[in-house]
């Protein structure tokens, strides 16, 4: 647990609209939106003579969110990323100068990623009441610096000043989390990509990596085990797992991918519309599932005008039932929640799609039915461009189910690289939402 501090509740606004679903139901949705203000720092970048620009940072809690069943309604946990980084191409427009080529750059380079808890205080509001740090057996704090990876992509890292601050073995890009009876989390992670198992107090008590890959993380300070099917290492970089689920009885973990795998390359990764679902009983810790999700193309996005298929993104999931799921996919300025079933979907796990060597690869075949796949069930639950046009922010990427009729949502704000703030939001769906 760590000290709160400058934490600024603003702006709490009411919104309403309507949406009529394909079986004629008429569905209410009522947003209840409260921006949030976590300063983090203010970072000088100079080099004395040709560029002087001081940028403040907010903290970004909102890469995910999870509300424990156990807990009463106004309990939530969120979680953020792997702290402020500015990529090297984006450098001059953000800091006025051109201090890297390729990589990130870190300005608060020593942020752990941390797991945010909110209680909700009547009409006050969302108040954060603990930060639970990420830490490795002794106490150290963990970074959110990339790894030293060698059999799959990784990327440079950057101080302030341009200079190379190298990897962390121990390094974590944290996206989503779920909490179990136990108190402790499991939170999906980008960077390997992997699933990680963290105590209440923060203590990473053990990584599950791609099988084959775990052997580059030897000397990371807890424990890394190769439990993760191979494929997951053929990640394009930066989209890694998303998000991360948890079966109501706590007997199974779900997982997701951002995007489709870049398999066996990149053109692959941005023209596929297949992303990888994952189940994993977790007492034994072995993936029992694998199946496939297809996403919308970018055309259907009206408000993001985007004709780049990789554009589209999931960004959260959260279970309602066993093999029942909600999830989050959106471009940036329109947010879609999907209901979706596994039961009836193939399940491809050890088949030759895990394969790398399988050509064409999943990714790369165009009709599913051909290959005698049956994708998951996805029926729309919200269209935010349809059903409450203009009032989500953009990049939601945290939804929890506080109960049968009201979400909790989050956006990411980026750290408030451009300014954006954090904006939590009670939305009121209905009853028929989880049919």
């Amino acid at each position: 647990m760590s000290k709160l501090t400058g934490t600024c509740l603003i702006a709490i606004t009411l919104v309403t609209g309507h949406a009529v679903a394909a079986d004629n139901a008429h569905h209410e949705f009522e947003a209840r939106i409260q921006t949030f203000k976590l300063p983090l720092d203010k970072v000088n970048f100079s080099d004395g003579i040709n560029y002087n620009a001081t940028l403040g940072f907010t903290t970004g809690i909102g890469s995910g969110a999870y509300h424990y069943p156990g807990d009463d309604r106004n309990t939530v946990y969120t979680i953020s990323d792997r702290g402020v980084n500015v990529d090297c191409k984006d450098d001059l427009d953000i800091i006025g100068a051109d201090i890297c080529i390729s990589g990130k750059i870190f300005p608060v380079a020593k942020y752990a990623p941390s797991i945010f808890k909110l209680q909700k205080q009547g009409r006050h509001g969302w108040n954060l009441v603990d930060v639970i740090q990420l830490k490795d057996a002794s106490g150290a704090q963990i970074t959110g610096l990339p790894n030293p990876f060698t059999s799959t992509d990784t990327e440079a890292a950057y101080n302030k000043n341009g200079l190379d601050i190298g990897f962390d073995v121990n390094g974590l890009d944290t996206e989503a989390l779920v909490r179990l009876s136990d108190g402790s989390f499991w939170l999906s992670e980008e960077y390997a990509p992997s699933l990680v198992h963290v105590s209440a107090t923060g203590e990473v008590l053990e990584r599950l990596v791609p099988a084959g890959i775990e052997d580059e993380l030897d000397a990371a300070s807890y424990q890394v085990t190769g439990a993760l099917p191979a494929i997951l290492s053929k990640r394009k970089l930066n989209r890694g797992i998303e998000s991360i689920a948890v079966s109501p009885d706590e007997q199974s973990i779900y997982f997701i991918l951002q995007s489709p795998l870049a398999n066996p390359n990149a053109t692959a990764y941005k023209q596929s519309r297949h992303v990888r679902v994952f189940k994993m009983d977790l007492q034994s810790k072995t993936v029992v599932g694998e199946y496939v999700y297809v996403m919308d193309t970018p055309d259907t996005f009206i408000e993001d005008n985007s004709t780049k298929q990789n554009d589209v993104k999931i960004s959260e999931m959260v279970a309602y039932a066993e093999d029942k799921l909600i999830v989050l996919e959106r471009i940036s300025k329109t947010t879609r929640l999907y209901r979706i079933e596994l039961e009836q979907a193939s399940n491809i796990l050890n088949t030759e799609w895990d394969n790398i060597v399988t050509s064409p690869s999943l990714e790369q075949i165009a009709d599913l039915a051909a290959m005698e796949i049956i994708p998951v069930k996805k029926e729309i639950a919200l269209d935010s461009s349809l059903d409450i046009p203009g009032v989500l922010p953009s990049k939601v990427e945290g939804v929890a189910i506080l109960n049968n009729s009201e979400l909790f949502l989050v956006n990411d704000n980026d750290f408030g690289i451009d300014g954006s703030d954090t904006q939590l939001i009670n939305l009121k769906v209905g009853k028929q939402f989880f049919k």
